[in-house]
């Protein structure tokens, strides 16, 4: 069945009359009866008496309390879809997002709040994964838009800078210096798994030490490496903001990184503004973000 169709069926059963239908749809009436009858052979029973006025069959009836919502349905995505830039409160529906852990815990939060304040109806999902893991989601279309470590490479992908990060070097036990090479030797990195970007930086620092090889173990969740490492597991590189939001809940120490290692860009990722839905335009716009630069 074809809206068209249903919109004109609705119509003559409305007005009473194929020629009122074919004015009110701007039609000619022989447009309006051959719909009419399509109608009739599809579902194999006649749908209207041909009376003065003209009224539906009970088989007419059932159809139109179908058609009906149908339209309905149609008519609301349609608005929604076409009217992308809205005003505070009217965006609806699914908005999947993709962050790394570090931030999720420390950015989003605000953020989130502040979009299902504005937009209340708007239904939140939020995946936390590595910048790798993330950007496979988002090139699969299984997310909507991610938070990752830098610009996304595909071409397809488009990428905003929203954040800057200062890494720091955690550890269970106050620094007096920074830690030599043989230190770093005899003990771990907790980290992220692998495709984490601050993994990278973890390879990075060590290579700068002159530290061939160094034992990373994953442990996955947040609260998991800052807990073993207060405990003197390890160390860790993580956000100094992040840590100075921690340091209440586990005691554990921060250490400057040399300042080429130190600085990490969070972008936020998404594909391009012509497939974006009213909710992504939404969040876009309270992270600030111009999308018609995109």
């Amino acid at each position: 069945m074809q809206l068209k169709s249903l919109r004109m069926f609705d119509a003559v059963c409305l007005s009473g009359s194929f020629g009122a239908a074919a004015q009110q749809l701007h039609t000619v009436q022989s447009n309006v009866t051959a719909h009419i009858k399509k109608l009739e052979d599809e579902v194999g029973a006649q749908l209207l008496m041909r009376a003065n006025p003209v009224f539906p069959t009970p088989a007419g009836r059932t159809l139109l309390q179908y058609a009906q919502q149908m339209l309905h349905a149609h008519d609301q995505a349609l608005a929604q879809l076409q009217s992308p830039q809205l005003d505070a409160g009217q965006a609806k529906g699914r908005l999947r997002i993709g962050s790394m852990e570090t931030t999720a815990a420390l950015r989003l939060p605000t953020l989130l709040t502040q979009l299902r304040k504005q937009h209340p109806g708007i239904d939140l999902e939020l995946d936390a994964q590595p910048t790798a893991a993330l950007l496979t989601e988002l090139a699969a279309g299984r997310i909507d838009c991610a938070f990752v470590n830098g610009a996304a490479p595909q071409p397809e992908l488009h990428s905003w800078p929203v954040f800057r990060e200062e890494l720091v070097l955690v550890s269970g036990q106050p620094f007096t210096r920074f830690p030599t090479a043989e230190e770093f030797c005899a003990s771990v990195f907790l980290a992220f798994r692998q495709g984490c970007s601050y993994r990278q930086r973890i390879e990075l620092l060590m290579a700068s030490q002159g530290v061939a090889a160094v034992r990373i173990m994953e442990l996955g969740m947040l609260d998991t490496i800052l807990g073993c490492v207060a405990a003197g597991m390890g160390y860790a590189l993580l956000s100094r903001a992040l840590v100075e939001a921690q340091q209440q809940r586990f005691s554990v120490h921060c250490m400057d990184l040399p300042q080429e290692l130190a600085w990490v860009d969070t972008y936020f990722v998404t594909g391009g503004t012509a497939g974006w839905s009213p909710a992504l335009f939404a969040f876009a716009k309270v992270l600030g973000i111009d999308s018609t630069a995109a």
